[in-house]
């Protein structure tokens, strides 16, 4: 998953109360607006983007986290792959995105059972997520970084940091990072689950945590106003050995590869055109992050 990007992120004041209190104010106005989402399709690779076309209105499954999906302070819906989402869709002739705010652990359950059209959370593609829904190719690739106490006095780097100096270990809900801590040899019933981002941040601070493990633009992002944390430095987790570099997409459900394949289409050419870039930037990518790795790779197939 799924740092900041707009005039209003990364600043002061962007906590985790106030990312849920946006939540909140966006959930009660989805359930007043439009309580169902469009069930689904018998009709060889869905019909789903017909009938969004039809309602002018896509719901994207978010899970607060900056900079992926989130609600700023103001109340406004905006991330990375929220704006992409706006751009693409607006191309497929969608003109209106409505967020659903809800758990990263519950993002995949959520659009299966019908609660939202699209996951638009920069969620990770990985085998395990590939057999539960599809994926649009990814947007970015990123690195795997800490969240510490100042100066980072364990010492930790990697994951295999973690399992020999015996530190206390979280992340959050759903994240991939839980897989590479168990692969290094951590125990997973050892493992401190937070909800977010912002409070991995507070159980380092607390030290009920030794490190928080999130995305390298996550974690930065949140220590940014800290004095008592700070971001160690990117690296790439060991998946079966080799140095494993993840990549970040659209979920859609299984059955509607139409949309996936029109999604994919409209990215491959905003990646061509340079316009991909431009909307993540402000989220603070780089250059660097852009790939043109494929869902397929990702999904080991």
């Amino acid at each position: 998953m799924a740092p900041p990007r707009t005039e209003d992120v990364g600043k002061p004041g962007t906590t985790r109360r106030s990312l849920l209190a946006g939540a909140a104010a966006f959930g009660a106005l989805g359930a007043a607006g439009c309580s169902r989402v469009a069930t689904a399709s018998s009709t060889p690779g869905g019909d789903l983007l017909s009938r969004l076309r039809a309602q002018g209105v896509v719901r994207l499954g978010i899970a607060g986290e900056i900079p992926f999906g989130y609600i700023d302070k103001n109340g406004k819906l905006t991330g990375e792959a929220p704006e992409l989402a706006k751009a693409v869709f607006k191309r497929l002739g969608v003109d209106r995105v409505q967020p659903v705010p809800t758990e990263f652990g519950s993002l995949i359950p959520g659009l299966n059972s019908q609660q939202f059209d699209v996951v638009s959370a920069g969620m990770y593609i990985n085998p395990e997520r590939c057999e539960q829904v599809i994926f649009s190719d990814p947007d970015y690739r990123m690195l795997d970084s800490f969240i510490v106490r100042k100066g980072n006095p364990k010492g930790l780097h990697d994951y295999r940091d973690i399992v020999e100096k015996k530190a206390k270990f979280a992340t959050g809900t759903g994240y991939a990072e839980i897989q590479y801590a168990v692969e290094a040899g951590y125990k997973e019933s050892d493992i401190l689950i937070v909800p977010d981002q912002v409070a991995g941040l507070n159980a380092v601070e607390a030290g009920r945590a030794d490190a928080f493990a999130g995305t390298a633009l996550t974690t930065r992002a949140v220590v940014r106003n800290s004095r008592k944390a700070e971001a160690t430095k990117a690296f790439a987790p060991l998946l079966k050995g080799q140095p494993h570099v993840d990549g970040g997409g659209f979920a859609f459900r299984s059955t509607e590869t139409g949309l996936r394949d029109a999604f994919n289409a409209e990215l491959k050419k905003m990646k061509a055109s340079g316009e991909l870039f431009r909307i993540l930037r402000p989220f603070g990518f780089t250059e660097a992050e852009m790939t043109d790795m494929t869902a397929k790779e990702l999904c080991g197939g």
